[in-house]
């Protein structure tokens, strides 16, 4: 396993994160698709003796229980120094109470302890905004998440997907008052959504703040799980949000250009996507969501897989520009 700076703090994680959103009870509130605990915990072990270092998870995956399973898991299989544990909050944990997401102070510092208590942790290594809450002004969250950093409930803050300009102010604000900038991004970025090259990523390379993109085989469609003629597993069959974003003509063009470049180099599809996206260099981690073994075995092979110049240029011929995507 590679392991690398996330951005310019001194935190190291491995060159895969491992995504445990698809973890969970099934047919739950918000990703109906997920593994049971059972099911869950060969992940973890494969990860965990594949070296790598970083588990990505957040309150909103099904309420609270990818949490729990994910510290249940990694109580079993690492030791807490030797992980990078990061967690989100934002998005809603429950339909009926006013206060059950958010960016308010309140919220911030209720679902931060809730959050230590799930994980069965004192603390996160990362603690994420799950996309910007319209109803709290940005001095109120940057107020409570840097409460959040001097408790020593989490090491550092990091931000998803928001408008640049926005992710700039922010860091700016943070640095004015002498607080604890945000570390990392996580954006949407793959071979099929690149909206990201024009100000985001340019801004992170800039500023040496870490990229950790999520869907980077663009939510398993660039691993070629979703064919014309119908969908080939359950996640592709119910995930509403994979249907709404892929499935143009430029997409499946995308596609052929990856599954030709695959056939040539004798790899799958999906390392293909993965190895495109480990090729940029303002690229520190992509996370990694699974839901059969084999595609977290796929993932780590892609460590292995070096794109030449002429395949590079072969699978970014095909794009054209799209409507930004994934900040809501």
């Amino acid at each position: 396993m590679q392991y690398v700076r996330l951005g310019k703090t001194g935190l190291k994680v491995s060159r895969l994160c491992l995504g445990c959103m698809s973890f969970g009870t099934p047919g739950g509130p918000t990703h109906p698709w997920v593994l049971p605990e059972d099911e869950a915990q060969p992940f973890f072990r494969t990860a965990v003796e594949a070296g790598i270092n970083f588990f990505d998870t957040a309150n909103h995956y099904n309420y609270g229980d990818s949490e729990r399973i994910t510290g249940k898991a990694l109580r079993t299989y690492a030791k807490r120094d030797e992980i990078v544990v990061a967690t989100k909050v934002g998005l809603r944990m429950g339909d009926d109470r006013p206060n059950d997401r958010g960016l308010s102070r309140k919220h911030i510092l209720d679902q931060i302890d809730q959050s230590l208590t799930r994980l069965g942790m004192d603390y996160v290594d990362i603690l994420y905004v799950h996309r910007l809450d319209p109803d709290t002004e940005f001095d109120e969250m940057l107020d409570a998440l840097e409460t959040v950093v001097q408790s020593g409930k989490t090491r550092y803050v990091a931000a998803s997907s928001m408008w640049t300009w926005q992710f700039a102010k922010l860091r700016e604000m943070q640095k004015a008052r002498g607080y604890q900038p945000f570390a990392a991004m996580q954006n949407f970025y793959n071979l099929a959504y690149r909206e990201e090259e024009r100000e985001m990523m340019p801004y992170c390379a800039s500023e040496g703040v870490g990229v950790v993109p999520w869907s980077p085989i663009a939510r398993g469609f660039l691993a070629g799980n979703r064919p014309k003629d119908g969908q080939a597993t359950k996640r592709a069959a119910t995930d509403k949000m994979a249907q709404g974003y892929f499935g143009s003509p430029q997409d499946y063009a995308i596609l052929a250009r990856v599954e030709k470049v695959a056939a040539k180099l004798g790899v799958s599809a999906a390392q293909v996507a993965y190895a495109w996206v480990l090729s940029k260099p303002f690229v520190t981690s992509p996370i990694v969501g699974a839901t059969k073994l084999r595609q977290l075995e796929e993932a780590i092979g892609a460590l292995d897989v070096k794109l030449d110049a002429a395949s590079i240029r072969s699978l970014e011929q095909a794009y054209k520009p799209r409507a930004v995507t994934g900040h809501s």
